[in-house]
């Protein structure tokens, strides 16, 4: 179990804190949120904390209580493999392996999935999101934080279990412009910004040669 109150991004100046509790009756955290909402920060803020917990380093956070685990997973940024030859994706499937190889014998985990499959096409995305997140949420012993852009996932897998909690950073708008909160939110996002801020960036109005018309 992992109980953290207020945790927050030690690098960062006026960070937002966030709470976040994970049990054995939930142990998978789905995130969503639309782009720059905040997902990628928070996952690296429960993982710095739950990292220094484990050292005996004070945490960034007002208080922790957590139960030991016997190792850590984190895919933040993974990157591709060009000496072995191996894509985004493929590293990816390597990793997700190793997870898989070390709960087989029995250890206790915290891994931490950062937009899960991104490296492929989306039907594959969202199949292969489904069904390993699917199996994550029958391994109780280990937690799992699991954020994807494919918020359809999390609607399938709101029908099909009853031990994943789903949580999102929300996003309102000011006009065009999107503005984040970076509170943690119960549910799942319907937050779909990404035209808008490539409209407002003129993207295609510099591809078209329009931008100054």
């Amino acid at each position: 179990d992992i109980t953290i109150t207020k945790v927050y991004h030690p690098q960062l100046t006026g960070a937002v804190a966030n709470s976040v509790h994970v049990d054995h009756e939930h142990n998978v955290i789905f995130l969503t949120g639309a782009n720059m909402a905040g997902k990628s920060t928070f996952m690296k803020s429960v993982s710095i904390a739950v990292y220094l917990a484990h050292v005996g380093f004070p945490v960034p956070a007002e208080s922790m209580e957590f139960s030991v685990y016997d190792g850590m997973f984190t895919t933040i940024n993974l990157p591709d493999n060009l000496n072995m030859g191996y894509s985004h994706f493929y590293s990816e499937v390597l990793r997700l392996k190793k997870v898989a190889q070390q709960m087989e014998q029995g250890a206790r985990l915290f891994i931490v999935f950062d937009e899960l499959f991104r490296g492929t096409n989306v039907k594959d995305a969202y199949d292969a999101t489904l069904a390993v997140t699917e199996a994550f949420a029958e391994v109780s012993d280990c937690t799992f934080i699991i954020s994807t852009h494919i918020i359809e996932v999390g609607t399938t897998l709101k029908e099909r279990c009853n031990n994943i909690r789903f949580v999102y950073l929300p996003t309102s708008m000011d006009g065009n412009k999107p503005v984040y909160t970076y509170h943690l939110t119960e549910g799942i996002t319907n937050d779909r910004h990404g035209m808008i801020i490539i409209n407002n960036e003129k993207i295609i109005d510099i591809i078209n040669g329009k931008e100054d018309e």
